[in-house]
């Protein structure tokens, strides 16, 4: 269970810094960078040879790592597709000349992406791929796919930013969807500088949400199915940089797991305005902490509405409240990118982020 050794480190910007030798912090800041920067690169790659084409059908490939969440968000962008869409953990036997194919690894060396590129690329599907320049899935791409490549260094799990720009440029060329990439980058540069580690948990939205979390089981359900994809991401990222374990689902399906929504009711109900509430009286090691979150800017969703009467004390977390002006992409992507910081976050104050340990104790 993460949790925070003392809350006030992360108010403490020379300690979080030493606690980050790595940068991890920069480097999960620079999201707007890698959509800029994806978007040169795609377009010096021929992403725009996808223009006009009406595929058979549009397969996003699920590889490990960041692939999950990615296919997931730009599925759950798509919630009345005229072209079938498929998510696949590789590319499929029957793939063939009226197909397009999206995908994203970090690892140069995915020998089962790299057959299923090959193979796309043999039988003529159009295929969109984010990949280191070099290795054999690389090489399968050579020649047979739109390769984009990083043009700014990426760590691996970081590239979260480079895969969902490069897969929203793919929907867009296809006519399957519109985004305003300038706008994103913008709206992301925007997120870093509030989440800026100078800047103290009650006005930094990454540090009020790591401390949220922090000695909780996150329960993070969405109320549209862009925010339950948004969520998959978050799990990711809490899995990456912390021991935290979650739960993610939309609200209909969490209503269906009993013990546990009534659990998130108790933890939620507020109904002695004394007591603690982080006093949960059940089994589990560590009281839940329930996340709405919402994408759509739609806040009269019946799901929406069930959820605010049945836990009135759940934290929402809706950027549509925050940046009215974007579009649902941009808004999934400030809500990603605001969980990528909080997971590090926590990770940098319990010592599980990166190969740094913990905070150096304070000096007088």
């Amino acid at each position: 269970m993460t949790s925070l050794p003392d809350d006030t480190l992360l108010d403490d910007a020379a300690r979080i810094s030493a606690a980050d030798p790595e940068g991890l912090l920069r480097a999960a800041a620079g999201a707007g960078a890698q959509v800029r920067a994806t978007a040169d690169a795609a377009r010096e790659a021929g992403l725009d040879r996808l223009t006009g084409l009406r595929p058979r059908a549009l397969v996003l490939v699920t590889s490990p790592g960041l692939g999950p969440a990615v296919a997931g968000l730009l599925a759950a962008l798509l919630p009345a597709c005229p072209v079938p869409v498929l998510l696949a953990d590789e590319v499929p036997g029957w793939i063939g000349p009226l197909d397009v194919v999206v995908a994203h690894t970090d690892d140069p060396g995915d020998r089962l992406l790299a057959r299923g590129v090959d193979r796309a690329g043999r039988r003529g599907a159009a295929v969109v791929l984010t990949a280191p320049a070099e290795g054999p899935v690389a090489a399968a791409a050579a020649g047979n796919a739109v390769l984009v490549a990083p043009r700014m260094p990426v760590r691996p799990g970081f590239g979260f930013a480079t895969a969902y720009t490069a897969g929203l440029l793919a929907l867009s060329a296809l006519g399957l969807l519109r985004v305003d990439l300038d706008a994103m980058a913008d709206e992301l540069d925007r997120e870093a500088e509030r989440a800026h580690p100078n800047h103290e948990s009650f006005v930094n939205p990454a540090k009020a949400l790591a401390l949220r979390l922090a000695e909780h089981t996150p329960l993070l359900w969405g109320l549209d199915p862009v925010a339950t994809a948004v969520a998959g991401n978050a799990a990711q990222a809490l899995a990456t940089h912390t021991d935290l374990v979650c739960d993610v689902a939309d609200y209909q399906q969490a209503m269906s797991r009993t013990a546990l929504h009534r659990a998130a009711v108790r933890a939620t109900s507020g109904g002695d305005i004394f007591a603690d509430p982080d006093d949960f009286d059940g089994p589990a090691t560590a009281p839940p902490r329930v996340l709405l979150l919402a994408v759509r800017a739609d806040p009269g969703d019946p799901a929406r509405r069930l959820a605010a009467e049945t836990l009135p004390g759940a934290d929402l977390i809706d950027p549509a409240e925050e940046i009215t002006a974007a579009d649902e992409p941009t808004r999934a992507a400030v809500l990603a990118l605001r969980f990528d910081l909080a997971a590090l976050y926590l990770g940098l104050a319990a010592g599980t982020a990166g190969g740094s340990g913990r905070y150096a104790p304070a000096t007088a």
